[in-house]
């Protein structure tokens, strides 16, 4: 039976981290070979402790007399998710997850009648029914862009595209959760900004396993999660706007944490990112949030997407070698995510088979990248950390038929 290669003790030889007390940081690692980072990873103890102390706070002393004594701890999160993207704590907003972030930005857009939308093939389908929904209310098109013979979105086209004009948004992912896929993103804003086009990044599967900097991207939005690979709590996400853009971007809706009220009959919008916030928030987790931001760049994202890539390149080596195994990841360049099928098995079977031993997969499902017309019917996702050892993915390799 194949195995995975050893050797990547990239911590151990660049940081001087051990992988074994990384572990011993994340209790989950001790319950579950735990392989589905893209879903939900598993946090860390100073995140978990963060959560647990402030909501201790606040059953012992009160939810706003709590957020008054931790009120460093929660603005802490603007400067140490800034930091962690190349970004300015003015830039940043707390939004409960990563589909909210992305609509508040992507509903703010000033579209106007006749404007096109520019994506890709692996576009989620959540972020293209608001494409759709939008299209149809302002007489927008929504045109998908081809991908090259690797999968990945064609910068030809892209800037054939563009040269048209009457472009109003591109909008794309860094990384979808389905093939393995990275998209190059930096190509995307360099492109875009030679024409003056917004572009939108859904980062939700790239924050915290690959090294994410805002300028060097390009983009003027970015959209995060905290529950995937930045390893922070669930219910929790941030929105990122570039500085010169806020202005132009008109939030959806709009509270009294996101404007002042003039009163009787005005209000005045925030000029930061945090126009895009709402006043109500769960605030234990934004401190979480700040905490696992934190904890990503003390151990060097660099070196947590070499890692990351270097175990799902092992695990691909080790399928593919498996007669009947078929690696479905694309790319010139792929992630931690890693997606397979098994001939004659359903995905669904092998999942369960690998929660009765311990070993958490999920299944990509096709219907949620429906402008993919090459996606797999559905397919095992195997998605990697730091945290994951070779022995974990070689008990994931045992169970498949």
């Amino acid at each position: 039976m194949p195995r995975v290669a050893r050797g990547y003790d990239i911590f151990e030889g660049k940081r001087h981290v051990d992988i074994g007390r990384l572990r011993t940081d994340t209790p989950g690692c001790a319950k579950v070979a735990h392989l589905n980072n893209a879903g939900a990873a598993l946090p860390p103890r100073p995140v978990i402790d963060a959560v647990a102390e402030h909501f201790t706070l606040e059953s012992t002393i009160g939810g706003y007399e709590a957020a008054e004594a931790n009120a460093a701890a929660v603005e802490h999160f603007y400067a140490a998710t800034a930091a962690l993207i190349g970004a300015r704590p003015d830039e940043i907003a707390y939004v409960e997850n990563a589909t909210r972030a992305w609509d508040m930005a992507f509903y703010a857009v000033p579209f106007a009648e006749g404007d096109r939308i520019l994506t890709t093939t692996s576009e989620y389908s959540s972020n293209a029914i608001a494409y759709q929904q939008v299209a149809a209310a302002r007489n927008l098109s929504v045109q998908v862009l081809p991908d090259e013979a690797d999968g990945t979105l064609s910068l030809d086209a892209l800037a054939a595209e563009l040269g048209r004009g009457g472009v109003r948004l591109v909008s794309l992912n860094h990384v979808p959760t389905h093939n393995g896929l990275v998209n190059p993103v930096a190509d995307v804003g360099r492109l875009c900004r030679e024409h003056g086009v917004l572009f939108l990044l859904d980062a939700c599967q790239s924050v915290g396993q690959l090294a994410v900097d805002v300028d060097e991207i390009g983009c003027d939005m970015l959209s995060a999660t905290g529950r995937k690979f930045l390893r922070g709590p669930r219910g929790t996400g941030f929105l990122y706007v570039r500085r010169e853009v806020v202005p132009v971007l008109e939030p959806p809706f709009l509270d009294l944490r996101a404007a002042d009220w003039k009163a009787p009959d005005g209000y005045e919008t925030r000029d930061d990112a945090r126009r895009f916030e709402t006043w109500e928030r769960y605030v234990a987790g934004q401190i979480g949030l700040g905490v696992a931001a934190d904890y990503a760049a003390g151990l060097g994202i660099a070196e947590i997407e070499e890692r990351v890539t270097g175990l799902a390149a092992g695990l691909r080596d080790a399928l593919t070698e498996r007669p009947g195994t078929t690696v479905l990841d694309k790319g010139a360049r792929p992630s931690g995510i890693v997606t397979f099928t098994v001939d004659g098995h359903d995905p669904g079977e092998i999942k369960d088979a690998a929660r009765e031993v311990d070993v958490n997969v999920n299944v990509a499902n096709p219907a949620s990248h429906g402008y993919d017309p090459h996606a797999a019917p559905a397919a095992v996702r195997a998605s990697v950390h730091y945290y994951n050892t070779e022995e974990e993915l070689d008990r994931l390799l045992s169970v498949l038929p």
